[in-house]
């Protein structure tokens, strides 16, 4: 049976570390704080600033929302992106994402300012991860490679193949495996015989949104497979990309879903924003 790669423990660890150094730069004056851009009502997203602001309250960093109703104009939100830039007690920032149709998120991100860029969207910060320049990073891809970090899982010479391309985690999560020495492979919806180029990985990255569709047949014996979907069953409940009972048994390592990826993202967001309060990226 293969390894658990416990997300819930690993988040547990970076948390104490990211309070530890919090609590450090209290004593030389210096507060840590994260903001929140949240436009509308939308459940999803309410839960998760949330959850967010409960994270910050544990690590010791102080988190504020900026609300907008869902008739929030594009300039509203270009002014509120330009204040918390300029304002020097905001560590870093994010637009919760998705916001409203009508308005344009890809501007509003470009607005922020790199160094305060907690969520690594913007086209800066992601310019400067791929040459391999100090970053933010974005947090769900920088969590998969700290669960394989700490998980003492070597990354240097494996065939890493990456399932999906999106800004958000499979274009990242590619530059960070190139970053730790890995061949790496990107796949999408137009590559040719996925699962065959799939069961080639020794570490396999599944980010393709799409509910329990990768099975053993994708997957190498002994292959480390993650898995970064997130769904919600109509009976309850929550799976992956990945069909985890099916690929258990031919993997060696595989993260859960709920209780892998998803607190490590949460958890990122913290090392961030500790990171923006010291001045620098990764």
């Amino acid at each position: 049976m293969a390894r658990i790669l416990d997300g819930k423990a690993t988040a547990a660890e970076v948390r104490a570390e990211v309070a530890q150094e919090v609590r450090k730069l209290g004593e030389d004056g210096l507060a840590v704080r994260l903001d929140v851009i949240l436009v509308g009502e939308d459940p999803a997203s309410v839960t998760y600033v949330r959850n967010k602001e409960k994270d910050c309250s544990e690590v010791g960093i102080e988190s504020r929302v900026h609300r907008f109703s869902e008739g929030a104009t594009q300039k509203e939100l270009e002014e509120i992106v330009e204040r918390l830039n300029e304002d020097e007690a905001v560590s870093g920032f994010f637009m919760q994402l998705p916001i409203p149709d009508h308005l344009d998120s890809q501007a509003l991100i470009s607005r922020i300012r790199p160094d305060k860029d907690v969520d690594g969207l913007n086209p800066e910060s992601a310019g400067r991860l791929s040459m391999g320049l100090p970053a933010l990073m974005p947090c769900t891809p920088h969590g998969v490679i700290q669960i394989l970090r700490r998980a003492d899982l070597p990354m240097e010479g494996r065939e890493a193949v990456v399932l999906g391309r999106s800004n958000l985690v499979g274009k990242p999560m590619a530059q960070l495996l190139l970053r730790e020495n890995a061949t790496v492979t990107i796949c999408h919806s137009r590559t040719t015989d996925l699962a065959d180029v799939a069961s080639r990985a020794d570490i396999l990255i599944v980010a393709l949104g799409r509910r329990e569709m990768v099975g053993a047949d994708y997957v190498k014996d002994g292959a480390v497979v993650v898995d970064v979907g997130i769904h919600r069953r109509d009976e309850g409940g929550l799976v992956g990309d990945v069909r985890f009972d099916e690929v258990e048994g031919k993997a060696s390592a595989i993260t859960p879903v709920p209780g892998g990826v998803g607190p490590m993202t949460r958890a990122m967001l913290l090392h961030n924003t500790l990171q923006a309060a010291h001045g620098r990226g990764e």
